[in-house]
Protein backbone atom coordinates (compact mmCIF):
# COMPACT_ATOMS: atom_id res chain seq x y z
CA UNK A 1 0.00 0.00 0.00
CA UNK A 2 1.58 3.62 -1.30
CA UNK A 3 1.90 6.05 1.95
CA UNK A 4 -1.16 8.16 0.37
CA UNK A 5 -3.46 5.02 1.42
CA UNK A 6 -2.08 5.41 4.62
CA UNK A 7 -2.66 8.90 5.28
CA UNK A 8 -6.39 8.41 4.16
CA UNK A 9 -7.01 5.43 6.45
CA UNK A 10 -5.26 6.84 9.35
CA UNK A 11 -7.04 10.66 8.60
CA UNK A 12 -3.51 11.98 8.92
CA UNK A 13 -1.46 14.43 7.42
CA UNK A 14 2.18 14.35 5.67
CA UNK A 15 4.78 16.52 7.97
CA UNK A 16 7.65 15.53 5.56
CA UNK A 17 7.39 13.86 2.12
CA UNK A 18 4.01 14.76 0.87
CA UNK A 19 5.77 14.35 -2.72
CA UNK A 20 6.38 10.61 -2.21
CA UNK A 21 3.06 9.90 -0.95
CA UNK A 22 2.27 8.24 -4.05
CA UNK A 23 5.70 6.36 -4.59
CA UNK A 24 6.57 4.87 -1.57
CA UNK A 25 4.84 1.56 -1.00
CA UNK A 26 4.99 -0.30 2.72
CA UNK A 27 3.54 -3.84 3.58
CA UNK A 28 4.72 -4.12 7.43
CA UNK A 29 4.80 -2.01 10.36
CA UNK A 30 6.57 -1.52 13.83
CA UNK A 31 4.89 0.35 16.83
CA UNK A 32 7.07 1.23 19.64
CA UNK A 33 8.28 4.48 21.51
CA UNK A 34 11.31 2.79 22.70
CA UNK A 35 13.91 3.67 20.18
CA UNK A 36 16.38 0.55 21.77
CA UNK A 37 13.21 -1.79 20.56
CA UNK A 38 13.44 -0.16 17.51
CA UNK A 39 17.14 -1.37 17.22
CA UNK A 40 16.93 -4.39 17.85
CA UNK A 41 13.51 -5.68 16.60
CA UNK A 42 12.70 -3.62 13.67
CA UNK A 43 12.96 -4.57 9.89
CA UNK A 44 14.29 -2.60 6.48
CA UNK A 45 11.10 -1.17 5.16
CA UNK A 46 8.88 -0.93 7.49
CA UNK A 47 6.55 1.74 8.98
CA UNK A 48 7.81 3.02 12.90
CA UNK A 49 4.90 4.42 14.36
CA UNK A 50 5.60 5.76 17.25
CA UNK A 51 4.69 9.09 20.12
CA UNK A 52 8.33 10.01 20.05
CA UNK A 53 8.96 13.58 18.16
CA UNK A 54 12.51 13.98 18.62
CA UNK A 55 15.24 13.97 16.02
CA UNK A 56 16.87 10.50 17.35
CA UNK A 57 13.31 8.63 15.57
CA UNK A 58 14.38 9.69 12.56
CA UNK A 59 17.95 8.71 12.88
CA UNK A 60 16.79 5.75 14.21
CA UNK A 61 14.56 5.11 11.42
CA UNK A 62 17.61 6.15 8.83
CA UNK A 63 20.16 3.66 10.46
CA UNK A 64 17.28 0.84 9.74
CA UNK A 65 16.12 2.01 6.27
CA UNK A 66 12.98 2.45 7.58
CA UNK A 67 10.38 3.54 5.17
CA UNK A 68 8.40 6.11 6.77
CA UNK A 69 7.58 7.58 10.60
CA UNK A 70 4.19 7.87 11.53
CA UNK A 71 3.11 10.06 14.47
CA UNK A 72 0.34 9.27 17.15
CA UNK A 73 -1.77 10.82 19.19
CA UNK A 74 -1.88 14.08 17.63
CA UNK A 75 1.86 14.74 18.14
CA UNK A 76 3.45 17.57 15.59
CA UNK A 77 7.32 17.12 15.59
CA UNK A 78 9.72 20.15 16.29
CA UNK A 79 11.55 21.89 13.64
CA UNK A 80 15.11 20.31 14.33
CA UNK A 81 12.85 17.24 13.62
CA UNK A 82 11.90 18.05 10.51
CA UNK A 83 14.90 19.24 9.39
CA UNK A 84 17.04 16.20 10.14
CA UNK A 85 13.95 14.28 8.39
CA UNK A 86 13.88 16.30 5.31
CA UNK A 87 17.68 15.55 5.44
CA UNK A 88 17.37 12.11 5.70
CA UNK A 89 14.60 12.26 2.96
CA UNK A 90 12.41 9.88 5.77
CA UNK A 91 8.46 10.68 5.59
CA UNK A 92 6.48 11.91 8.49
CA UNK A 93 2.61 11.66 8.90
CA UNK A 94 0.76 12.29 12.20
CA UNK A 95 -2.39 10.96 12.86
CA UNK A 96 -4.66 11.94 16.18
CA UNK A 97 -5.09 8.02 16.35
CA UNK A 98 -3.89 6.64 19.47
CA UNK A 99 -0.90 4.38 19.04
CA UNK A 100 -3.04 0.76 19.32
CA UNK A 101 -5.98 2.55 16.89
CA UNK A 102 -3.40 3.36 14.57
CA UNK A 103 -2.12 -0.16 14.64
CA UNK A 104 -5.01 -2.05 14.63
CA UNK A 105 -6.68 0.31 11.65
CA UNK A 106 -3.37 -0.50 9.80
CA UNK A 107 -3.67 -3.95 10.64
CA UNK A 108 -7.11 -4.45 9.04
CA UNK A 109 -6.21 -3.04 5.81
CA UNK A 110 -3.27 -5.70 5.24
CA UNK A 111 -0.43 -4.39 7.11
CA UNK A 112 1.60 -6.59 9.13
CA UNK A 113 4.32 -6.60 11.36
CA UNK A 114 7.58 -6.55 10.54
CA UNK A 115 8.09 -8.92 13.41
CA UNK A 116 5.42 -11.25 14.07
CA UNK A 117 7.43 -12.77 17.38
CA UNK A 118 10.34 -12.07 19.63
CA UNK A 119 12.33 -15.23 19.84
CA UNK A 120 14.07 -14.90 23.35
CA UNK A 121 17.44 -16.88 23.50
CA UNK A 122 17.88 -19.53 26.93
CA UNK A 123 21.50 -18.53 27.92
CA UNK A 124 23.41 -21.29 28.56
Amino acid sequence: MTLREVKDILDARAVVGENVLDSVSVTTAFSADLMSDVLAIAAPGCMLLTGLTSPQAVRTASILDIAAIVLVRGKTPPKETIDVAHELEIPILSTDYILFETSGRLFAKGIVGCVRKVIKQVSA
